[in-house]
């Protein structure tokens, strides 16, 4: 039986698809969490629970302590943990991702030197420290302004002009020293127009195997860019797609990534394909499980057979389907959905799934980085996908309490 060592977030969407997914396939895992240093003891949790995955050089040392038999992979279930699982491979002697190409990565201003240094198509940019507006302003506008380490559109800022990118620079800069221990400076780079798309693949040996490709149907203009819809097959041109696999495959490969599961972000447009990120996982949240009704499997299990060595899917059969991440309408205390019933008896809606807690406090990007949940469906064409999540969204009433100033 493989032994397989899992970084799983104390607040993790994917956390229980994995573990599920470990079991279907009669992997043992070896669960490794972040959960408070100070409380997990008094939980009676063991050292590899309350590991800082965002703490690197702790961690390490940590985990390698705390682990009692050999593993044959590790992985992270989120970008939380990339760095630390890089690391944790080089230390064990295990395949996968290296540290420095995972840090390329992770960080959107070296994912745009790495563009600029193997001649991929990519904006005007500037790294901006301490504030500097001329340097910010030097792309042109439209701007927008970036953390350069967040993910789920959290710090991600268009600014029109000059009052707007000085607004939009001190906002960014906060929302990413209060995310981050060791905040960077901030990316600015010239606004892409276009549609949005995403890809999920994986990597062996370097050549990119493509699961899906992703409309995203909501215009993605700003001033913030809040995702919404994920609907598969695309509805680009086979050209289209194959360009973006190309530049997906090259970026890859030129940062050092050639093995596991990745997902990209990019825009089209008349100019060609734009990539914006690509990230060394498969798509975030609970998305992955829109790829059982195109593959027959999770993006979860995909990852999970992927480092052991186990058959991947075949090719995606002619299903389309679609996934929505439940938009926050307001920052406040969430206390609920209604409707839920009506929304899930819309045709072709095969599961919707309530995340966020009662009680919790959320808010929508730039500040917040979470769903309040997940609406899933199932079609023969993508745009019976598209609208079966549509009507359903429109038959859901979120409860949000505005926080009230004291």
């Amino acid at each position: 039986m493989p032994r397989l060592l899992l970084l799983l977030p104390a607040a993790g969407y994917a956390n229980q698809d994995f573990i599920a997914a470990a079991a279907r396939l009669n992997i043992e895992l070896v669960a490794c969490a972040d959960y408070c240093h100070r409380l997990a003891p008094g939980w009676g949790l063991p050292p590899l629970m309350s590991v800082p995955f965002d703490q690197p050089e702790l961690a390490l040392p940590q985990v390698l302590a705390a682990l009692k038999q050999p593993v044959d992979a590790v992985l992270a279930v989120d970008d939380h943990g990339q760095v630390l699982a890089a690391q944790l491979r080089v230390a064990l002697r295990l395949p996968g991702s290296p540290p420095e190409a995972v840090a390329i990565l992770t960080d959107k201003l070296r994912f745009r030197q790495l563009q600029q240094s193997i001649g991929l198509p990519h904006p005007a940019f500037a790294e901006i420290k301490d504030g500097d507006i001329n340097a910010a302003a030097a792309p042109g506008f439209p701007l927008v302004v970036k953390a350069r380490r967040l993910n789920a559109s959290r710090g991600v800022i268009r600014a029109n002009d000059v009052d707007q990118l000085t607004r939009a620079l001190k906002q960014v800069q906060r929302i990413q020293a209060r995310a981050q221990r060791d905040a960077a400076d901030l990316l600015v780079e010239r606004f892409i127009p276009g549609v949005e798309v995403a890809l999920d693949g994986v990597l062996s040996s370097g050549a990119l195997r493509v699961l899906a490709v992703f409309d995203k149907p909501d215009p993605l203009d700003g001033p913030f860019f809040e995702e919404t819809l994920f609907i598969t097959p695309s509805r680009l041109p086979d050209a289209t797609q194959r360009e973006l696999a190309d530049a997906v495959e090259h970026a890859c490969v030129a940062a050092g990534v050639t093995e596991g599961v990745i997902h990209a972000e990019a825009r089209v447009n008349d100019a060609g394909v734009w990539l914006l990120e690509i990230a060394p996982r498969g798509i975030g949240g609970l998305c992955g499980r829109v790829l059982a009704a195109t593959l027959g499997m999770d993006s979860a299990e995909i990852v999970l057979r992927h480092a052991v060595g186990l058959p991947l899917p075949g090719q995606a059969n002619d299903t389309a389907a679609g996934v929505m991440m439940i938009p926050i309408p307001a920052s406040g205390i969430f206390k609920g959905v209604d409707g839920l019933d009506a929304a899930r008896a819309v045709p072709r809606i095969t599961g919707i799934e309530i995340t966020a807690p009662p009680g919790q406090l959320v808010a929508p990007p730039p500040e917040g980085a979470g769903y309040l949940g997940f609406v899933f469906s199932r079609a023969a064409t993508p745009q019976q996908a598209e609208a079966a999540l549509r009507a359903a969204h429109a038959a859901l009433g979120v409860r949000i309490q505005p926080l009230v100033e004291p």
